[in-house]
């Protein structure tokens, strides 16, 4: 899989709420540092489409908002 360009991973923010992404390379996300939501990866290229996005499953103990 081809990973993404870290010059255009500079230029990123989260569509949903214009937050800090992180881009997780081993797992083809982006991950809004605000939010919380998981932008995909295919073929290199993010997917920054908040209707592609999902949330996390909350970690077992925490409640979902």
């Amino acid at each position: 899989m081809p990973a993404v360009d870290p010059d255009l991973v500079e230029l990123l923010v989260c569509p949903s709420c214009h937050g800090a992404i992180e881009y997780k390379e081993r797992r083809n996300l982006i991950i809004c540092t605000a939010c919380g939501l998981h932008y995909p990866v295919r073929d290199g290229i993010p997917i920054m489409l908040v209707d592609e996005a999902s949330r996390p499953e909350p970690k077992k103990g925490q409640r979902s908002s």
